[in-house]
């Protein structure tokens, strides 16, 4: 039986005024809209914190005859599915981000790069688009949104990989320096949000930067739609603050016996049940104890699991996800994996957990996309808390 939970209704709050919206909006100067997003300390839900207001006025204030938006619909992610509801239940919050965006930096194209197992989406989604083509035509916005099928890679969540795929070349991530705001899409300037981050510029959009920083803590504000899974009674997606503790998240989501939640996914952290009180959902910065972000996947485990099993199945995951491109990944997501199996079959004493250990560590190093280099949170968090699952 599911719980009694509260949670906040931003984004999925049944509104449906974007002409209104849009109207206001355009009224203003861009120079007042940008900093409103960035006085409400909105940063990008896709898991790495970028300030949206200041990505949006990198990309206006770069010079170009061409530059894009694209929301990336990519959600490859293990135990994220958070960006489908959002792109089932509310497309037109998404698309009115985009167009403010349009507007602000001077963009005439938009995407949306859809993960290919949605492709059930695309039918109402090319609806929404076209009515929104209407409503641009009208504002005498110049700017026209088309949707872009991703092909099942997860290294296309990356925004390089994303731009190469879209661009027709295989899906790897590209050196940086040049950040997109620079030399994104056709290597020109690119705005790139997730699905989640361009629903919450409506909000802020339509109530305001003060009430959306009324929520969340120090630099952490706002909600986040969580993904919850695992060994939990209440399944789903649900909008929470920002700032939660880890231990009133499983006191909430938990069956009582939780042993462990993996935040933001296979490439996030795997926590511990002793360190749940000191751990906390959000950015780090100046929040007590040790605080993460997710991209929006709660994975809970309780005391029946085997953390061998969950750390094998990620393992299996990014060795089969790797797009091959550099050493550290292609190669050290396989040696992890081999290894493991080694010492749990006997084959190698426990003591080679530490060398596999230093291998995950140079991979967070060397590795050349934060995909990559991410291999090392999940390997290190759970051998290094679970170690005696890995050995018997």
């Amino acid at each position: 039986m599911k719980k009694n939970l509260q949670r906040l209704d931003l984004i999925f709050k049944n509104e449906h005024d974007s002409e209104a919206i849009l109207k206001k909006t355009f009224g203003r100067t861009d120079d007042d809209v940008i900093n409103d997003l960035i006085s409400s300390g909105l940063k990008g839900r896709g898991g790495a914190g970028f300030p949206t207001g200041l990505k949006w006025k990198l990309a206006a204030e770069t010079q170009s005859d061409e530059k894009f938006v694209i929301c990336n619909a990519d959600e490859g992610e293990p135990g994220t599915f958070k960006d489908r509801e959002i792109l089932s239940s509310v497309p037109h919050k998404v698309l009115s981000g985009m167009a403010v965006c349009a507007k602000i930096i001077g963009a005439k194209k938009g995407y949306i790069y859809l993960r290919s197992e949605y492709n059930f989406l695309k039918p109402q989604l090319l609806r929404v688009i076209d009515e929104f083509h209407d409503l641009f035509d009208s504002l005498n916005l110049d700017f026209r949104v088309e949707i872009f099928m991703g092909s099942g890679a997860y290294i296309c969540g990356e925004e390089s990989a994303l731009f190469e795929s879209m661009e027709g070349k295989r899906g790897e991530p590209r050196n940086k320096p040049p950040f997109p705001t620079d030399s994104g899409y056709k290597n020109k300037p690119t705005v790139i949000n997730n699905v989640e981050t361009l629903a919450h510029t409506y909000s802020i959009l339509k109530y305001g930067a003060d009430k959306f920083k009324d929520l969340g803590i120090q630099d952490s504000r706002g909600s986040k739609v969580f993904s919850v899974s695992g060994d939990t009674p209440a399944p789903g997606i649900y909008e929470l603050e920002f700032g939660m503790s880890l231990q009133k998240f499983v006191d909430d989501f938990g069956d009582g016996d939780s042993k462990a939640v993996q935040v933001g996914g296979a490439s996030g952290f795997c926590v511990p049940r002793k360190r749940f009180n000191k751990t906390v959902i959000g950015y780090q910065g100046k929040l007590r104890g040790t605080s993460l972000p997710t991209g929006g996947s709660m994975m809970i485990f309780n005391s029946s699991r085997s953390m061998y099993n969950v750390l094998h199945n990620y393992l299996d995951f990014f060795v089969e996800e790797s797009c091959g491109q550099c050493t550290p990944c292609r190669v050290g997501t396989q040696q992890l994996l081999l290894g493991i199996q080694a010492v749990k079959k006997g084959e190698q004493p426990s003591s080679y957990l530490n060398k596999l250990l230093d291998l995950a560590e140079a991979m967070r190093v060397t590795a050349k996309c934060g995909l990559g280099q991410s291999v090392a949170n999940s390997f290190s968090s759970i051998v290094e808390n679970f170690k005696e699952e890995m050995i018997y």
